[in-house]
């Protein structure tokens, strides 16, 4: 019983790490599109957008409003394709802790209202990104490969908690 027990668990530890490049491109594909996708809305609706800026008493509404939109737009994009994730990652951070900072915050009175919020879930799938990179599938690996820059996209072609060659 203790044998098959452990060829069990064997088995599921063998079928999981040879899916390990599926979480980061799945969360990728989903924070970059949903990136790109507001970006975009706001690029195409940027006096609404500035108004909203002036509203919460961000300074410079109109080019805070056109920095935060582009952000998203391109880094979005960048992030769903996996070039320079780890990089785009720490604008569109930013971005989000400035939301939570300047607009969130206020209706928070409590820990479930603040873990209920979609901010600081959006700005820990970035850091997650940004601390494992974007994972094999991505661009970032292709260009580590070309360019002989070792872990560029950390862990394209090595498993977590293995160490990369010298």
């Amino acid at each position: 019983m203790k044998e098959a027990i452990i060829r069990l668990v064997t088995l599921c530890l063998v079928f999981t790490q040879r899916l390990d490049w599926l979480p980061p491109l799945l969360m990728r594909l989903f924070v970059g599109y949903f990136f790109f996708e507001t970006g975009w809305g706001k690029i195409h609706n940027l006096d609404a957008f500035t108004e909203r800026f002036a509203g919460w008493a961000i300074p410079h509404p109109y080019f805070n409003a056109v920095l935060s939109a582009y952000t998203e737009l391109i880094g979005g994009g960048l992030i769903a394709v996996g070039l320079l994730t780890r990089i785009v990652a720490i604008p569109l951070i930013i971005n989000m802790l400035v939301a939570i900072v300047t607009v969130k915050l206020a209706a928070v009175t409590t820990v479930n209202d603040f873990v209920e919020l979609d901010e600081p879930l959006y700005l820990l799938s970035l850091f997650w990104l940004m601390i494992s990179g974007p994972g094999i599938v991505s661009l970032d690996c292709f260009l580590g490969k070309a360019t002989g820059i070792r872990d560029w996209a950390w862990p394209c072609g090595q498993r977590p908690g293995s160490v990369s060659p010298a």
